[in-house]
């Protein structure tokens, strides 16, 4: 299965969407937790090419974008795939 990292905080409803819906697949992810600040938030930044929000979701290291963008893939099929590569 894919790697999956996520950039969250815990007070992000988007962020528990995007978790809820990993889990419901049976994702393992990596959580990098930026609720309290972090060195992690100038790396997610680089990372997601200057987005700021989070979550910001990267599956084998391609941006996928947020919480929207995850579950825009799920409903046209496409999730499935990238998480199987």
């Amino acid at each position: 299965m894919a790697r999956v990292e996520i950039y969250v905080k815990s007070t992000c409803g988007f962020c528990f969407r995007a978790l809820q819906l990993l889990e419901s697949k049976g994702v393992d992810y990596e959580a990098h937790e930026l609720t309290w600040g972090s060195p992690l938030r100038e790396e997610m930044i680089q990372r997601a090419k200057g987005r700021t929000t989070v979550p910001q979701i990267f599956i084998d290291g391609q941006h996928i974008g947020g919480c929207e963008d995850l579950y825009a893939l799920d409903r046209d099929g496409k999730l499935e795939q990238l998480l199987a590569a």
